[in-house]
């Protein structure tokens, strides 16, 4: 079994039982499971990026759209948006993470697409399946796995739309990715904007700098 290991505080000990999603996934129930950090199964390896997320280039960026989104979903009650923190697992994919954000239409909870799957204390603390909807913000340290290894993934887990931002360098990177038989297809921009078919509307993520002179981010919608 191959282990990737990107940590600012030192090294994290994976158990030797650990050999496949299954196992991972009893591991994300034990004691000694990190608390910190994103611990992903991924296509037959253990990746752990235990690095400190950067603040205007990633916690602010996943701020202003899943706020943004947040709204969409709750003004139209289109469905449930899981913010960071959500374990997803999907069997076909060989995958099991936390993606920077998720959303699962009305259509998709109603069907057999997902379950959510219970903790040991009680609760619910897993989505498993197939949900419509992700979010991934590249780090440095997370470039191969959102843009190559997930862009596959949740191609083969089929999630309808992928978007993927990069706002380590100007100009910003935000792609909305569409599902289709062959792959994901990035949307055409046109003066910047996108349509989302899960959404039914047009995106447009835009930065500008504040008044202290860092970087902040505007989620436009029509």
């Amino acid at each position: 079994m191959l282990v990737t290991v990107i940590s600012d505080l030192g090294p994290i000990i994976i158990p030797t039982w650990v050999v496949d999603i299954d196992s991972f996934r009893r591991w994300t129930d034990c004691d000694d499971f990190p608390e910190h950090g994103k611990v992903w199964w991924l296509c037959g390896e253990v990746w752990a990026d235990m690095s400190k997320e950067q603040i205007f280039t990633h916690l602010v960026v996943k701020n202003e759209i899943s706020g943004t989104v947040t709204g969409i979903v709750k003004t139209e009650k289109r469905g449930l948006f899981i913010p960071d923190g959500l374990l997803l697992s999907n069997f076909a994919a060989d995958i099991c993470g936390n993606p920077d954000a998720t959303f699962v239409s009305n259509d998709t909870l109603r069907s057999d697409l997902i379950r959510f799957i219970e903790g040991k204390d009680g609760g619910y603390v897993e989505l498993q399946g197939s949900p419509d909807w992700v979010l991934e913000v590249i780090s440095k340290s997370s470039l191969h796995k959102d843009d190559v290894v997930l862009r596959r993934a949740y191609w083969e887990a089929g999630v309808r739309e992928y978007w993927l931002v990069d706002a380590r360098k100007e100009p910003l990177r935000f792609e909305i990715l569409q599902h289709t038989a062959r792959g994901y297809i990035a949307r055409r921009k046109k003066d910047g904007w996108m349509k989302s078919d899960v959404f039914g509307k047009s995106f447009r993520l835009t930065q500008s700098t504040n008044a202290l002179g860092h970087p902040e981010y505007s989620l436009e919608v029509r």
